[in-house]
């Protein structure tokens, strides 16, 4: 997959939108093929121009921050900048923030009242050409969403590809002492802030994930004492999926929203089987095997899922009706937890061996497995990013210790810790919020 480097390998969009003064007719600078290692862009993002300077500032700091994190770009400090408040209205001095060695630029303004706008110019300081220039609005009782969804917009003018800071995480907040410790439905903005709570905690709660629209959720609970899978609004009234399952759980969502995947135990094996959100359900695989951890891909036609079925924990492929299930993980140690891409070209997983935990991406046939974080500490729970570029996975440290949210690059780089307001685990990452 295309890396970005430094700018001669940077791939810069093109301009657009109310303010754009340039539209070139291809990149300005082609993107090439390298490996992990690069060194990020340095970006200028002066404050953002408001009559409250104080927003102003917080605004741009805010996208500033979504770039770093991002592993692809080094934010200047702004009091090193040749100007320290944005102007949109005109064109820079070209030669000065060339000087200055600042080959991408960002000038915004932002002003708050019955909702938040904002305005962003991106620039190629080299070729004196603006890259895009657009105009946004959002509910002023979330503005941060201004910043990522200017974030969005310098990403993917800048990168080739689309962003994903305005996007939401949901996950298992976890609290109180080990051995007896409370586990509630959560949600937050991908940056930690805006944190939902969405179930009180009283029944252990495992595994959630967002439905393709972002508005729904499936997730296991023990309410009833064995595990079942349950459907809700976010913070909504829940209900049961199928009521006569000895046990449920490993739920996820077909890519219309329509249909969950999910896994059966009865009487020692467990077996995938589907359910329409309104009722009904089908049996896809049967056996005595555990067949577990289902997943489809984004077109809907196929399924991904775990076994032992060989003797071990794997990877398998099925159609998404069921049948002619293909073993894809031929690695050493055992496989688990497989999760499409949503650009369909990769498979997240689990992988132990070697007493290490792994997370890893392999082709949807198996071919080109790739380990990107590697610990002797408890990791699994791969979700994707909508960009397809960054997977979140929660790591257990043992001991006292609780769960922990984490992220990397598809490219094995930029691992860091995600914040948290309490111990946290099984993320599942939302669609771009429209």
């Amino acid at each position: 997959m295309p890396l970005i480097t430094r700018r001669n390998a940077l791939k810069l969009g093109v301009a657009g939108g109310a303010f754009a003064l340039a539209t070139p007719s291809q990149a300005l600078v082609e993107i090439v093929v390298t490996g992990g290692n690069f060194t990020p862009l340095p970006i200028a993002i002066p404050d953002f121009a408001s009559s409250d300077p104080t927003f102003g500032a917080e605004i741009a700091e805010i996208v500033r921050n979504n770039l770093r994190r991002s592993g692809l770009f080094v934010p200047m400090d702004p009091a090193t900048l040749p100007v320290r408040v944005g102007d949109v209205q005109n064109e820079p001095d070209f030669a000065t923030w060339r000087a200055a060695t600042v080959d991408a630029l960002v000038m915004g303004s932002v002003e708050r009242g019955a909702e938040v706008s904002s305005q962003v110019r991106v620039w190629d300081t080299q070729a004196s050409a603006q890259v895009v220039g657009k105009s946004y609005k959002t509910d002023a009782q979330n503005y941060r969403r201004i910043a990522h969804i200017v974030s969005d917009a310098i990403y993917a003018s800048l990168s080739g590809g689309s962003g994903y800071f305005d996007t939401r995480i949901l996950y298992v907040a976890e609290s109180g002492p080990k051995a007896n410790r409370v586990k509630r439905l959560a949600i937050m903005d991908q940056d930690g802030f805006n944190v939902q709570y969405l179930s009180s905690g009283k029944a252990l709660t495992l595994t959630p994930r967002l439905s393709p629209n972002g508005d729904n959720v499936v997730y296991t609970s023990y309410e009833d004492g064995n595990p079942q899978v349950y459907l809700s609004g976010l913070g909504g009234a829940s209900k049961k999926l199928i009521d006569n399952a000895p046990m449920s759980f490993a739920p996820r969502f077909a890519p219309d929203g329509s249909t969950v995947v999910f896994s059966v135990s009865n009487g020692g094996a467990t077996n995938i089987y589907t359910a329409g959100v309104g009722g009904g359900y089908q049996q896809l695989t049967e056996g005595q095997a555990i067949d577990t951890s289902p997943c489809y891909s984004p077109d809907g036609s196929r399924i991904a899922f775990e076994s032992d079925r060989g003797g071990s924990p794997q990877l398998y492929v099925m159609g998404a009706a069921g049948g002619g299930a293909q073993r894809i993980s031929y690695g050493e140690g055992t496989y688990s937890t497989p999760v499409w891409s949503p650009d369909g070209t990769l498979i997240a997983f689990t992988r132990q061996s070697a007493g290490q935990f792994h997370i890893g991406t392999m082709k949807p046939d198996g071919s080109g497995e790739r380990i990107l974080s590697s610990s002797g500490q408890v990791q699994e729970g791969p979700t994707w990013a909508p960009n397809s570029r960054v997977i979140a996975f929660f790591r257990e440290p043992g001991g006292d210790a609780g769960p922990g949210l984490w992220s990397i690059d598809i490219w094995g780089r930029n691992e860091q810790s995600l914040t948290t307001e309490s111990f946290a685990s099984d993320p599942s990452w939302s669609p771009l919020r429209g």
